[in-house]
């Protein structure tokens, strides 16, 4: 590959460990927590590792090989990459700097809410463990009582959520301010390029192992916490029949490895000539997956624990109602034999059962480790619950959103500089701008856009860009990647760059992944996310509405609101936001 842009004095790792540990601080994510777990409960528990480590071997690794290998031999970020390659592929890695400015707009915010909730632990009694109390100081705030101490905090305190798109409000002040620390803080870990990011990773890439280790241990010792390990390894076999299995398998491979993003090619860019890229590529690879089932570990015996708690303060609050209706004696009603006094009950006094039958809770282990739970919800919402449950509780809160903290902060750091390092290779921005302007500049932008999620409709926006900000667009950026090395520059070529890097060529794994069977996969992908796209119709999202019925919130506590109920206006707007993925392709089209 022949190069047309200045490579000579260019920075690099300091050693080949930096590179390590800043792609895996880069690729384990907040997915490998929040994500990962929630598709094993939802698609049969440990039979969701065949189609998982499958799609990891046929997509995941051979793609991640093929961005280090190019960002290492070209030495340059993702336009400049792609240029040199083919002066007609400079869109492909404007795309992929398009693609990553979408996600370092809002992905950001995560890591606000994280200082929030950090900040908030360092209470005597933390703020989500029991309701506010009305203005008359005589009951708890009903909104609260409604939905839960966690939901009401993370919704109306958190977020101050607005019941509406519609509804923008200000901007939440303690949340931009948050926001406003989290870019300062990006911003110095890249204040000096590779420099200062190579001493950053060791840390942001090591430390949340030592808290999920920390969590392992007291996870597996709370009352429970086997529940729910059981419940992760036990396999469904017939999900495997699912097609949606292996789509969710395969997308989650993809995404947890950030492909696409040109965040790989950057970082490779700093090695040197020589690198073992192929070992680092594999070693990666499996640390991000291997992460991903330890973190599923850690969560399901957290999630056990909150499951049998929630199942036994069912029980007793059943027992106590038995109890209090039927003046039963304290000793003769147990949470073993709760069924056995209904139905007993129900044969000899129906009149006073159906009295109190709604008051009645059907109380079921299986039932509460079946609720799924993603994304915000199990970060925020789930593991905040159980956490208040905990002795020491706000040690154990501190530990949590540290750990949150690290890992949003080090996927920062791989998508600024997806950005930032494409910009560096032209000589204009190289000889007008100092590394610390042009990077300030860049988190300038973000932090200034970024503060539009901190209003009060802030998270509706934000789940809009996350669903559709970037899916589409980094499908067919990596399916054209690998369309271009393989049959456009052509696979013997690139076999001879590796060899002119490893000193040796790629064996046949790699190249019949790359020619067949990794370009196949992606056009399914890809056409399938068209379908769907086509399919959804008009966006929705899910609104808080603090005036919805107990009956309602007690299985969703999210009312669903479609475009039909949104102002002309922002209807516009999210349906631009719909087409934000498409915007990349347009650039490829383009360029």
């Amino acid at each position: 590959m022949d190069t047309t842009m200045e490579k000579e004095s260019r920075p690099s790792w300091d050693n080949p460990m930096q590179f390590v540990l800043a792609c895996v601080s880069y690729a384990v994510g907040l997915g490998n927590v929040w994500r990962f777990p929630y598709l094993c409960q939802m698609h049969g528990g440990g039979g969701f590792m065949i189609p998982y480590l499958i799609m990891l071997f046929v997509e995941g690794i051979p793609l991640f090989y093929m961005e280090l290998a190019i960002g290492q031999k070209m030495r340059l970020g993702s336009i400049g990459a792609w240029s040199a390659i083919s002066p007609y592929l400079g869109g492909l890695g404007i795309a992929s700097v398009v693609t990553s400015l979408y996600l370092c707009l809002y992905y950001n915010v995560i890591n606000a809410w994280s200082f929030w909730y950090l900040f908030h632990s360092f209470q005597a009694v933390l703020p989500w463990s029991d309701c506010p109390v009305n203005s008359n100081r005589t009951a708890y705030l009903e909104e609260c009582e409604v939905a839960t101490p966690t939901q009401y905090f993370f919704f109306r305190e958190t977020l101050n959520i607005s019941s509406s798109i519609d509804e923008n409000g200000g901007v939440h002040m303690g949340l931009a301010l948050c926001l406003l620390l989290a870019w300062l803080i990006v911003y110095l870990f890249i204040v000096k390029g590779v420099k200062s990011t190579g001493k950053v990773v060791y840390f942001t890439a090591t430390f949340p192992y030592v808290v999920l280790i920390i969590y392992l241990i007291r996870g597996v010792t709370l009352h429970g916490a086997l529940n729910g390990v059981k419940y992760m390894f036990t396999p469904k076999m017939e999900q495997l029949a699912n097609p949606q299995t292996w789509i969710n398998a395969a997308t989650q491979i993809f995404f947890s490895l950030g492909l696409g993003f040109g965040s790989l090619i950057a970082f490779a860019s700093y090695n040197h000539h020589n690198n073992n890229f192929e070992n680092q590529a594999i070693t990666v690879s499996l640390i991000n997956s291997g992460t991903s089932i330890f973190a599923s570990i850690v969560t399901f015996s957290i999630y056990g624990f909150k499951a049998t708690f929630n199942y036994e303060s069912c029980l007793e609050r059943m027992r106590l109602l038995l109890m209090n209706t039927f003046e039963l004696a304290e000793d003769t009603v147990h949470i073993d034999n709760i069924s056995f006094w209904i139905t007993d009950l129900n044969r000899t006094q129906p009149e006073q059962i159906a009295a109190i039958a709604s008051r009645i809770e059907t109380c079921s282990l299986e039932a509460e480790l079946d609720t799924a739970v993603e994304g915000t919800g199990l970060a925020f919402i789930v593991y905040s619950e159980a956490i208040k449950n905990m002795p020491a509780a706000q040690l154990w809160s501190v530990l949590y959103f540290f750990m949150l903290l690290l890992l949003g902060m080090g996927s920062m750091l791989g998508n600024v500089t997806a950005i930032i390092t494409p910009l560096r290779d032209f000589k204009v921005l190289a000889h007008s701008l100092s590394n610390e302007t042009l990077n300030g500049l860049v988190c300038l932008f973000c932090l200034l856009l970024g503060f539009g999620f901190t209003t009060r409709s802030g998270n509706y926006w934000f789940t809009m860009f996350n669903e559709y900000g970037a899916t589409f667009s980094l499908l067919f950026i990596v399916l054209l990647e690998i369309v271009t090395v393989s049959y456009i520059y052509g696979l013997k070529r690139f076999e001879k760059d590796i060899e002119d890097m490893l000193g040796r060529r790629p064996n046949w794994y790699w190249k019949i992944m790359w020619v067949a069977v990794s370009p196949l996969l992606l056009i399914s992908l890809f056409v399938f996310y068209i379908l769907n796209y086509i399919q959804g119709g008009a966006p929705t999202y899910q609104a808080w509405d603090k005036d919805v019925v107990r009956e309602e919130l007690t299985q969703i506590r999210l009312g669903l609101r479609s475009d039909s109920e949104i102002s002309c206006v922002n209807l516009l707007l999210l349906s631009a936001v719909k087409l934000l993925s498409v915007i990349p392709v347009l650039i490829l089209i383009v360029f």
